[in-house]
Parts: C-alpha cells; sequence; structure tokens
C-alpha cells in the first residue's frame, strides 16, 4: 500500500500528461472508426443495392464487435495486463478496417466491421481503468473524463472524411476506412514509452517491477516540475489475501454478489442507456436528414456542426465531474440529454434540427466523460479491467439494438416518435443513477473498492 501511496501522492504533470496523450489518441482512432460508419452508409446502400434493415445490420456490426472486444478485454487486462491487451487491440481492429476496404461484397464487409469492431472494443475498453491507475483522487475524474473527450475527435475527423474524402472519390468509401487503419503505426511508440499498471503487477504479485514502474514515475515528476515531490501519507498497510483468478463465470459471480450487485446493476443500466441513445442518434443522423430532404453533402456539413459540439460536451464534463461527483455529473447530463432528445422530436426545420442535435451530441458526450470515469473506480483492481469491460459489454446490446430499431421503427414511428423513444430511455437513466448510485468524488481507488463489503466478497471466491 505505501507503493501506492507513493503513486497517488504525485502531482499531476508531464508524465500524466503523456498518458493522457497516449490513451486520448487510441480513443481518437476508435471514435473515428465507429463514426465513419455512419458517412459509409449512403455508399454502400448504392454500391450493393441494400434495405435499411442491411443499412441497419451495417450500423450495428461494429457495436456487436464491440461488445465482444470488450469483454474479452477486461478478462485478458486483469490476466496477461493491460498494456499488452491494449497494443493488440489497436493492430486487431487496424488490419480489420483495411480488410473491410477491401471488402468485395456486403456479406465480407459485414464481417470485418464486425472484426473491427471487436478490435476497437477491446481498445476502448482497457485504456481508462488503465491509466486511471495511474492519476491521484483529487484529480481522477478530470483525467479520464478528458482522455475520454479524446473521442470527439475522432467523431470531428469521421465527420470531415464524410465530407471531404467521401463524396470526392470514387471509392472514397473505402478510402475512408484506409484513413481509420492508420494509429496502427502508433504501435511502435506504445511498445516503446506505456509502462504497465503498477496496481495490476501488484495484483499478479510482481512487486519489483511496479516498485521500478513508480520510481520512475517518480523521478520524472519531479524531473518535469523542478521541485521536491511531496512526502508519502501514511497509508493503512493491508493484509496479504490471494487474489482471485478471473474468468467469466468468476467475474459475473463477483460482480452479481450481494456486496456488488447494486454497483454492477447501475453501472450496467447508465451503459446500456447512454450507448442506445448515442448509437441510435450519431449511426442514422445523416441518413434521416437526407431523408428530410436534405442533400447528402448538406447533412454531411450539418453533421460536422454536431459532431463539434462533442468537444465541449466531454471537456466540461470533466471539469464538473470533480466538483459535481461522478453520479451527479452523469445525472445531469443524462437530464440535458432527455431534454434535447425530446427538443429534437418536436422539430422539422434542418436549422432546428441542427441546433438540436447539437445540443443532444454536447450532452451525450458529456454524459460519456462521466461515466467513463466512474466505471473504473467502483471495481477493485484485481477486477477492474474485467468490471469495466462487461460493462462496457453490456452497453453495446443496446448500441447493436439502436440502429436496427430505428432503422426498422422510423417508417412507422416517424421522425419525432425515433427521438420520443430515446428521451424515455435517457429519463429512466437520470432516476437509476440519483437513486442508485455510488459518490465517488476525491477517494482513493483503495478505498472505494478494497475495504468493506467489495473485500469480503471477494474473499468468498478464493474458498
Amino acid at each position: 500500500m505505501t507503493l501506492l501511496a507513493r503513486l497517488d501522492r504525485l502531482p499531476l504533470s508531464r508524465p500524466h500528461y503523456k498518458l493522457l496523450l497516449i490513451g486520448g489518441l487510441g480513443y481518437t482512432f476508435d471514435g473515428m472508426d465507429s463514426a465513419v460508419v455512419a458517412f459509409l452508409l449512403p455508399s454502400a446502400k448504392a454500391a450493393w443495392g441494400l434495405d435499411n434493415g442491411q443499412l441497419g445490420l451495417i450500423g450495428s456490426a461494429t457495436p456487436f464487435g464491440f461488445l465482444f472486444g470488450a469483454i474479452a478485454a477486461g478478462l485478458l487486462g486483469d490476466r496477461i495486463g493491460r498494456k499488452k491487451v491494449m497494443m493488440y487491440a489497436l493492430a486487431f481492429y487496424a488490419l480489420f478496417s483495411v480488410i473491410a476496404s477491401f471488402s468485395p461484397n456486403y456479406e465480407i464487409f459485414l464481417g470485418a466491421r464486425v472484426l473491427a469492431g471487436a478490435g476497437a472494443g477491446a481498445e476502448s475498453a482497457i485504456i481508462a481503468p488503465f491509466l486511471s491507475e495511474f492519476v491521484p483522487a483529487k484529480r481522477r475524474g478530470w483525467f479520464v473524463g478528458a482522455l475520454a473527450g479524446f473521442f470527439s475527435f475522432g467523431f470531428v475527423a469521421a465527420a470531415l472524411i464524410g465530407r471531404f474524402v467521401v463524396p470526392s472519390f470514387d471509392e472514397g468509401w473505402r478510402i475512408a476506412q484506409l484513413v481509420t487503419a492508420l494509429p496502427i503505426v502508433m504501435l511502435l511508440w506504445w511498445r516503446r514509452s506505456l509502462p504497465e499498471s503498477p496496481r495490476f503487477l501488484l495484483a499478479q504479485g510482481r512487486t519489483l517491477e511496479a516498485e521500478n514502474v513508480v520510481t520512475k514515475m517518480e523521478r520524472d515528476v519531479e524531473k518535469a516540475t523542478g521541485t521536491a515531490l511531496p512526502p508519502v501519507p501514511a497509508a493503512e498497510t493491508a493484509p496479504a489475501t490471494e487474489t482471485p483468478k478471473v474468468n467469466l463465470l468468476s467475474a459475473l459471480k463477483f460482480l452479481w454478489s450481494p456486496a456488488m450487485r447494486r454497483r454492477t446493476a447501475v453501472i450496467w443500466t447508465v451503459w446500456f442507456v447512454i450507448t442506445f441513445s448515442y448509437y441510435g442518434f450519431f449511426s442514422w443522423i445523416p441518413t434521416l436528414l437526407v431523408e428530410r430532404g436534405i442533400t447528402v453533402t448538406k447533412s454531411f456539413e450539418f453533421s460536422i456542426i454536431i459532431y463539434l459540439a462533442q468537444v465541449p460536451g466531454y471537456f466540461s464534463a470533466a471539469w464538473l465531474s470533480e466538483r459535481l461527483d461522478r453520479k451527479h455529473t452523469i445525472a445531469l447530463y443524462l437530464a440535458g440529454s432527455a431534454v434535447s432528445a425530446f427538443w429534437l422530436s418536436q422539430t422539422s426545420a434542418p436549422w432546428s434540427i441542427t441546433l438540436a442535435g447539437a445540443v443532444l451530441s454536447f450532452f451525450l458526450n458529456g454524459t460519456y466523460a462521466g461515466v467513463y470515469s466512474y466505471t473504473p473506480e467502483v471495481f477493485p483492481t484485481w477486477i477492474r479491467a474485467s468490471g469495466t469491460g462487461l460493462s462496457s459489454a453490456f452497453g453495446r446490446v443496446g448500441s447493436i439494438l439502436a440502429p436496427t430499431i430505428i432503422g426498422l421503427s422510423a417508417a412507422s414511428l416517424g421522425f419525432a416518435g425515433v427521438f420520443g423513444l430515446t428521451t424515455a430511455v435517457l429519463a429512466a437513466g437520470v432516476l437509476c443513477v440519483l437513486v442508485f448510485g455510488l459518490s465517488t468524488a476525491g477517494r482513493s481507488l483503495e478505498e472505494l473498492t478494497e475495504h468493506g463489503a467489495p473485500k469480503a466478497a471477494a474473499k468468498e471466491m478464493t474458498k
């Protein structure tokens, strides 16, 4: 515990910001890969003569892959390490993005999009719990919220690709997918620059390696700040306990044990609500705009405005997370999303759709900033990656269902009905997090997860 106290007392400085950039770039390309699909749908429809049901399957392909990637990343992250999973996931999704770009038919394209989504989902699920383990409690909400904010840059980049690449070339929609594979070059940097999490190393009994990582962080922080490090606070020495072996069944048993099921239920519900609403909106907004009589090019321009609103949404929520507590920030932004979705359901003019869509984008992405900060905080170190991965995976059920449900129901419900449904889902999420959510701001990861009921539940698993 003294080793972790040494790590947690370090002030945020250049070494932490370097980790923020590394993880943030991963999220940027994950966001780009997810968002670019919306701009491929009109071209794929024209190329292969697809109907709305088939387009809905394409929209669901990436989040379907996300589900399995997130589960695998969590379980592997708690077994072989966070760093390895993050690197393998990046290579996997880049490879299948290239394969998708050269797909000769709908079936191969659909399969490649699923597998690319698995790689992106694995990376997305591992980055936040990995990097949260390096950050002091006082700044963790801002740090992880800002980390998630890099998703917004990927969505904006996807909108720019959709506007300037897809319509500018005969096979622009294929070229767009090659662009999303470019982050493969980051592996060379990550391999040399990323340390493994000291908390993971300690949980695995690799104390010397953890000591080396913490010592290097201390040295780098002292060099970056130019001042002596703060004194190490007195830390409670916890008795050594056996770290349970993590597999899917043992993880689910622990997460739904009496000690943990309330936390798990809240987290899984919030992930489902935000991901259903998010993917339902962003997968279909260009196509819905076209169906409202707006040209494809103009709909892509409107989408850029909507996507740009993500940036202040993420970073404002990251700032508020340390002032309002994570659960209150999530509730506030979910409520704003619900109001915005209702507003969108009541409007019809292109400019008002764009404005309401931008406000909805602001609040949806602000919610994500809170959720990415909140999720790793409620699970113990030995199962943090699995808990985060399974929570994210359950959310992906919403992202799988949303594009298909909206694609099939848009004809019967209409534009207003689609976003009225979204409003109801978001309102349910607000009630859940306010009534049952856990307050986490300013508390160390060990204080939140290694004492009391969660610790007792972990002991039961070792018997």
